[in-house]
């Protein structure tokens, strides 16, 4: 209900008029039926931007870690989250994060939009990173399609770290369904999903016109938050961090 509540009429109408969103190929979005919406991330925003464009309902996960939130920053974080419907999936993996994928399976298979951020955490630096293969294990097992899409701006409107999002035109960009029936019965299949799920992440590219990078975004922050850590100890600003071929 919160969902609804906050779609059209304590948030999403302001949103409308303030940030003025330009979509494109929205029609892409099926007005029935299961289907997968994978997204690039550049924000905290994405999560209340592109679901607001969408006719339908869009359960997404995310990082176990804003349900945890301390004081009333966390809690009303946690509530937001839990009253949208959001699933929590434990980033460290194992059976917390198949937990995740098999409630995103059901909600599928009834019939309805998932959701997912195939980086697995937002860009640390606007660049498209690789994917991990949940996306393409959900696209297997479900036989659903997925609707790539790309927030085009999102970085520039709120950067991560900051709070409060400059006013600017949000622009919003829907690719055509990707079918993968060709892989089917393929799920399980290592080789397979990362072939998907590399599929995927190419249409995320060309729709959004971002650099890609061969390397997990995780890996990329957990390096520059080392480096920071050690420049800090040292007593000296942490040296830019050298850029990774594509």
């Amino acid at each position: 209900m919160l969902y609804w509540l906050l779609k059209y009429i304590f948030l999403g109408p302001w949103l409308r008029v303030v940030f003025r969103p330009q979509v494109e190929g929205r029609e892409n979005v099926p007005d029935h039926g299961p289907a997968i919406i994978a997204s690039n991330h550049l924000s905290f925003s994405d999560s209340i931007f592109m679901p607001l464009m969408v006719r339908r309902k869009v359960t997404f996960v995310a990082k176990a870690e804003y349900f945890t939130g301390r004081g009333l920053k966390g809690w009303l974080v946690k509530m937001f989250f839990v009253g949208t419907g959001t699933i929590p999936v434990d980033r460290s993996g194992g059976r917390a994060a198949q937990a995740a994928l098999e409630t995103q399976l059901r909600v599928l298979r009834e019939g309805k939009l998932a959701g997912i951020y195939p980086e697995g955490t937002r860009s640390p630096d606007g660049r498209l990173y690789r994917g991990k293969t949940g996306v393409a294990r959900l696209a297997l097992e479900s036989g659903a399609p997925v609707i790539p899409v790309v927030m085009l701006n999102a970085d520039e409107i709120q950067p991560p770290g900051k709070l409060l999002p400059r006013i600017k035109r949000v622009k919003i960009r829907f690719g055509r369904p990707l079918d993968f029936s060709r892989y089917a019965g393929m799920a399980g299949d290592r080789f397979v999903e990362r072939a998907v799920t590399d599929e995927i992440m190419y249409e995320l590219m060309e729709l959004s016109g971002r650099e890609y990078v061969d390397v997990y975004a995780q890996k990329v922050k957990n390096q520059l938050s080392k480096a920071a850590g050690q420049a800090g100890q040292a007593g000296k600003p942490a040296e830019p961090a050298e850029p990774i071929a594509a």
